[in-house]
């Protein structure tokens, strides 16, 4: 009785690791709890046939049992070795997820196994490199807004303690006080903004308007810089007048960023245009200008924060590199988007677009 009921056990188990060798070959865990579920009743269903077999053939009670247990205890044992097989690959997500949570933000999960839990390592590890790339950018961030604001303040307690030194006056630091306390407010103000976009606060009542005249506008207020240094300002409307569904105070202090980021790299007698073109779905406004042009590095980074060129990184021409970023975020949530890219004949083109009226 005890030979039969170990060589059932035996071929049971046998029966049994083969099922799993190929039910972990299965590409989804449905299809493995699926075979786990097969396994767990096939197999006891299998010991039970066995043991009415023995039955009528040797007429034993004690041997049925013998041979039901035997096989039902290896079939049980079998579908917790599958499960546990199973729940490892669950275990090293958790063990991932909780060293992220410790801050860890180096670490990925596993990407192998059944198809479910593959997408999910893959989802994982998604969320991971971007919640990485996010505290990167923060770093960055605060590292270049302390930059940033460190250099007026520093130039501000210089002044002041001339002052209170005695080894200057009052008057002769009056203007540069009030021009760095100017652009610690700029600098603070586009911060501000910033936080705004990222934070998805911005509240836009979008109107259907006419871009034309607002480039116009926008154009205008550079005339005077302009014809100091003998630099060209141009614009040409096709399609219509530009009807744009926007925001246009918004759209106004993006043209106004990219316009003054181009005229700070236009050399004298060279020339600044802007185009407005339009077709069913979008408005495309177009600023081109004929000073150094863009590297492919400089086109993809140029609205990143606090991105600068080498040739405005000078104090007295460069601003704190955040124009171009707020541009952006205005612009994309207005439902557009901008890019930049080298003109042919030399220079940089940045266009921007905007839901057309009506769309």
């Amino acid at each position: 009785m005890i030979t039969l009921a170990a060589s059932v056990a035996l071929g049971t188990l046998l029966v049994c690791l083969a099922i799993i060798f190929a039910l972990r070959r299965f590409p989804s865990v449905r299809l493995q709890l699926a075979g786990l579920a097969f396994l767990a009743v096939v197999v006891p269903l299998g010991a039970v046939l066995l043991s009415g077999w023995v039955m009528f053939e040797m007429g034993d009670d004690v041997k049925i049992l013998a041979v039901a247990a035997a096989a039902g205890s290896v079939a049980v044992a079998a579908a917790l070795v599958l499960a546990a097989l199973i729940a490892r690959h669950i275990d090293r997500l958790q063990q991932a997820s909780s060293a992220i949570a410790a801050g860890d933000l180096s670490a990925r999960a596993p990407e192998g196994g059944p198809r479910e839990l593959a997408e999910l390592g893959r989802s994982f590890n998604a969320m991971a490199t971007s919640l990485e790339e996010l505290f990167d950018a923060r770093r960055e961030l605060v590292a270049a807004a302390s930059h940033d604001l460190r250099t007026p303040i520093a130039s501000m307690t210089a002044m002041l303690e001339a002052i209170e030194d005695g080894l200057a006056g009052i008057d002769e630091y009056l203007v540069p006080l009030q021009d760095q306390a100017r652009r610690l407010a700029v600098l603070v103000e586009d911060l501000f903004e910033l936080a705004r976009i990222d934070a998805g606060a911005l509240a836009f009542e979008l109107h259907e308007v006419a871009l034309a005249p607002l480039v116009e506008s926008c154009l205008r207020g550079f005339e005077a810089e302009a014809r100091v240094r003998n630099i060209t300002l141009k614009h040409a409307v096709t399609d219509g007048d530009g009807q744009a569904r926007c925001a246009p105070e918004h759209v106004e202090r993006v043209l106004l960023n990219l316009l003054t980021n181009a005229l700070r790299h236009t050399p004298v007698d060279g020339t600044v245009a802007v185009t407005l073109s339009t077709n069913e779905d979008h408005v495309y406004v177009t600023v081109e200008d004929t000073g150094e042009g863009l590297t492919p590095e400089a086109a993809r980074s140029m609205f990143d924060r606090f991105w600068r060129g080498d040739s405005a990184r000078q104090s007295s021409s460069g601003g704190a590199g955040l124009g171009l970023a707020i541009a952006r975020g205005l612009v994309e949530a207005q439902g557009g988007k901008i890019w930049a890219e080298a003109r042919a004949g030399g220079g940089a083109r940045v266009s921007f677009t905007l839901p057309a009226a009506g769309s």
